[in-house]
């Protein structure tokens, strides 16, 4: 594999109260985000404050950006829009819950755009309660928590430690939380993509810190005789060109959709290219200088037993 950086020796161990300060920072952002959220002070999209959501077929191909266009013109600027199946289905999603006016509107607006040149149909029109929104909601976060908590299984069972399923859940719930609390701030619509975007990025965060596990892993049963924090600080430094190798592969693709792609996968992209940055930082800054503050309270609880005795 290419190597940015070669025969690194750089002390992460030892700036990791620093890194803890800053982590506990973005951890509370977090909190304080889904907090929030949950109760409706945030840019909630369609899917959990509710709203209608208004299904188009046209005879010919429309350009997203197109429509965007055309709706803003009538004032129509709260909305979201996505192709189905081809360029020729459209849906649209907006917080208005006046499914009649709405409809209507819309159907006006097209009309006077398009005319003769392009007919279209309305197929569908459904109403999503702010009740089922609460409920899609909750059930979102929930889904996210499991997910952490399944992911801190599979680790302990993988590593035969709990240790290292411990460091995987706390670097992987602070990468959900540090995201969350970002995207919350620059007040980005809070929908199931992000949802989605966040069970992406814990299971990136968790490839990214198994990566490093192994080598720890290995390098323990390999250098019994050396220092704890020594044999993890070196353990990281062997695998950081392969760490900002994998994160920059991922950027650049996802640089590339953010330019590139849709309005509709635009935060998709924006969340996960925030995910990737925080999930390389806490591999190396949060869930290997755990395993160093397990094994010193392991310590601790040894030398009080021998205390005792």
């Amino acid at each position: 594999m290419m190597e940015l950086i070669k025969n690194s020796k750089i002390d992460f161990v030892g700036k990791r109260y620093i890194a803890f300060i800053v982590s506990g920072v973005l951890s509370l952002l977090g909190i304080i985000a889904i907090i929030q959220i949950g109760l409706g002070n945030a840019n909630l999209g369609v899917d959990f404050a509710g709203g209608t959501l208004v299904e188009i077929k046209f005879d010919k191909p429309v350009e997203l950006s197109e429509i965007r266009g055309i709706l803003a013109t009538k004032g129509m600027h709260d909305v979201e829009l996505q192709e189905i199946g081809d360029s020729r289905r459209i849906l649209i999603r907006t917080r208005k819950s006046d499914i009649g006016n709405l409809t209507t509107k819309i159907g006006d607006v097209f009309k006077e755009s398009f005319g003769m040149k392009n007919l279209f149909k309305i197929e569908r029109t459904e109403e999503v309660g702010p009740k089922i929104g609460a409920e899609l909601k909750g059930k979102a976060l929930w889904a996210v928590f499991w997910a952490i908590i399944a992911l801190m299984l599979y680790i302990t069972v993988r590593f035969k430690q709990p240790r290292f399923g411990v460091g995987a859940a706390v670097a992987t719930a602070h990468d959900v939380l540090a995201a969350t609390g970002i995207y919350w701030v620059c007040n980005r619509e809070v929908n199931l993509l992000l949802i989605t975007a966040l069970l992406t990025l814990a299971g990136y965060s968790l490839t990214d810190t198994v990566v490093v596990f192994d080598r720890i892993r290995e390098n323990l049963r390999l250098r019994r005789k050396e220092a704890y924090d020594v044999i993890i600080n070196s353990s990281i430094n062997e695998v950081l060109s392969r760490t900002i190798v994998t994160s920059l592969t991922v950027l650049i693709v996802l640089a590339a959709l953010l330019v590139k792609g849709s309005q509709v996968t635009f935060d998709f992209c924006w969340i996960l290219i925030l995910g990737v940055i925080i999930g390389t930082y806490s591999s190396i800054f949060v869930a290997s200088p755990i395993l160093i503050e397990w094994d010193k309270l392991m310590a601790k609880k040894v030398v009080k037993a021998l205390a005792k005795k």
